[in-house]
């Protein structure tokens, strides 16, 4: 291996000789990523709108769906669950729909009581972000502080302790990797849900509002589009997504459902949405693939305390030669 400067290493042999199994767990990181994105792509596309807060309805959508297990009887603790394939399956679309009706009421509420006001009002652009930022720490602080109050086995400043539906198990091997139940179910949802998501938009009704809102919300209101109905649905489809992202990270990590959980992971999905072109939903799934791949070639080739650091140098170095990213095309431009 060769050192460089400080701890920065840079083992490409390690890559070489771990390229497929790097490549695998890039793929299932970079579908949670790319399922977080499409949220921040789609309320930019239609308000224009860097939506920060979006990282805490994702956190919301882990704590539903913990909360929503409990309510079907489990209870958390060390051991996985483990009663056969068909239940599994049951108990996992229970609680990514119930992750999914939190995350999604979330971001309509979010909606309404920060950002119609604003609108309604002619806030400047600058306004919106900064009030972005501040219920991102509002919803934070509510899990953390408030949410023990409620109830004392959630939320506080520790993580949950996790409810463990799924232990990871080889299905099948290939150029050195290990492909697990977990990552195939990962990988699978969220293609699933993100070309359904590319259908909406793309080949109904209710997508040709978006889009014509996304393109020219004053003539598309003209037309008979409303305006308001458009971005209130915009903010469900992103908080369902997040809310399914949400379930999916916890199967990856169950410990990982914390106050602060969504934090980093809601910046490399937004970094994930600009990588691809932000407004581009293709380029979301794509920039969330490139970026949980990246992230994973860079910690074996720098050391994993850069993991994150590379994802962000490679996104600066694209938009460097292409500011519009990867694909670049505005929600309010795709085609029908």
């Amino acid at each position: 291996m060769i050192h460089a400067a400080g701890s920065i290493g840079f083992d490409y042999q390690a890559v070489i000789d771990q390229f497929w199994r790097l490549t695998v767990d890039g793929i299932t990181y970079g579908s949670i990523y790319a399922l977080v994105a499409v949220g921040y792509t789609l309320v930019y596309g239609v308000l224009r709108l860097i939506n920060f807060a979006h990282s805490e309805i994702f956190m919301l959508g882990m704590f539903g769906q913990l909360v929503g297990l409990m309510i079907f009887g489990f209870t958390a603790g060390p051991d996985a669950y483990n009663q056969g394939v068909l239940l599994t399956v049951v108990y996992l679309g229970l609680a990514m729909v119930v992750g999914m009706a939190v995350s999604g009421g979330a971001a309509v509420g979010l909606e309404r009581v920060a950002y119609r006001p604003l609108r309604r009002r002619g806030a400047k652009p600058l306004a919106f972000l900064i009030t972005a930022i501040g219920m991102s720490f509002v919803l934070q602080e509510f899990v953390h502080f408030l949410l023990p109050k409620i109830d004392p086995d959630l939320g506080g400043a520790n993580a949950q302790q996790p409810i463990q539906l799924v232990t990871p198990t080889v299905q099948f091997s290939f150029g050195g990797a290990d492909v697990t139940n977990v990552a195939i179910l990962i990988v699978a949802a969220a293609v699933a849900l993100a070309l359904a998501t590319e259908v909406l938009i793309n080949r109904t009704k209710f997508g040709r509002g978006i889009r014509a809102v996304a393109q020219d919300p004053d003539t598309a209101t003209l037309m008979g589009v409303s305006r308001e109905r458009v971005i209130m649905l915009t903010f469900l489809i992103g908080g369902v997504l997040a809310g399914a992202a949400a379930m999916l990270y916890a199967v990856k990590i169950p410990p990982a459902i914390i106050y602060s959980g969504g934090f980093i992971l809601g910046i490399k999905a937004f970094a994930a949405a600009v990588l691809g072109g932000i407004g581009n939903l293709r380029g979301a799934l794509l920039g969330g693939l490139l970026l949980g791949v990246v992230e994973q070639y860079g910690q074996i080739l720098f050391g994993i305390e850069w993991r994150d650091v590379v994802a962000f140098v490679v996104l600066v170095a694209v938009l460097m030669v292409r500011p519009t990213g990867i694909l670049g095309e505005s929600l309010g431009k795709a085609r029908v």
